[in-house]
């Protein structure tokens, strides 16, 4: 039997983190791989619970478009790159109303922690590719909570775990690209503190684009090359 994840970010027997949580973060980062099988016993086993709580995860794994029913059963979920580029296509159209959003509604509170969040992301070595990836959802997420819009934050999050579930490692790892994104964050969260609405929207926009080209270049370098962007 293969090793258990090691759900990185949690202890690895803290009893407070549900069993839904500790699967939805292993296939996040990775640890539990695309086309992985999900098998209630081994998993029952790893975590070592009953299978009835592995069961309402996987259940809850499923509505949440992190796993897939095949033949052999439940697997994590593999997504194309097409998938991924129609994801980020409405992650563009959703990161520019969330800064937009936040820019309106956002508190001196919510611009310490932005300034905090984005302190703790430039203060990383860009080779540190765990910590970055984390540091740089932290600082997207307080983007979103800066506008105080629960359901926004939701689809956000969801959109997000699906984009990690299927490449972990951020785009922020290519050459070039961290210099680039750090200057794009600093004048994010300027406009955001200044309460520029059209100003963040737009450079939040600009800034999912410029991820979204980065990741094309990624897959241009694999087998097979990048995905066709047409949709005709």
């Amino acid at each position: 039997m293969s090793p258990r994840p090691k759900a990185r970010g949690y202890p690895p027997d803290d009893s407070s983190v549900s069993l839904y949580e500790r699967l939805k973060r292993a296939i996040i980062t990775g640890e539990l791989e695309p086309g992985q099988p999900l098998v209630e016993a081994t998993l029952a086993e790893w975590y070592g619970v009953s299978r009835t709580p592995v069961r309402e995860a996987l259940t809850r794994l499923d509505q949440d478009g992190l796993v897939s029913r095949t033949e052999r059963g439940l697997v994590v979920r593999e997504r194309s790159h097409e998938e991924i580029l129609d994801i980020y296509e409405i992650r563009i159209v959703l990161e520019s109303m969330a800064a937009r959003v936040a820019a309106a509604r956002r508190s001196a509170l919510d611009v310490m922690n932005l300034r905090n969040q984005l302190a703790a992301l430039e203060a990383l070595e860009p080779d540190d590719e765990h910590a970055v990836t984390d540091a740089n959802s932290a600082l997207h997420r307080a983007i979103w909570l800066a506008g105080h819009n629960g359901p926004l934050v939701e689809i956000l999050d969801r959109l997000n775990h699906h984009v990690s579930a299927r490449y972990p490692k951020t785009t922020l790892s290519h050459p070039g690209r961290w210099e680039e994104a750090n200057k794009e964050h600093d004048a994010i969260v300027d406009a955001i503190e200044r309460q520029d609405m059209t100003l963040a929207s737009e450079l939040a926009a600009s800034h999912f684009s410029a991820a979204r080209d980065v990741r094309l270049r990624i897959w241009t370098d694999e087998p097979g090359g990048a995905p066709s962007t047409s949709r005709g």
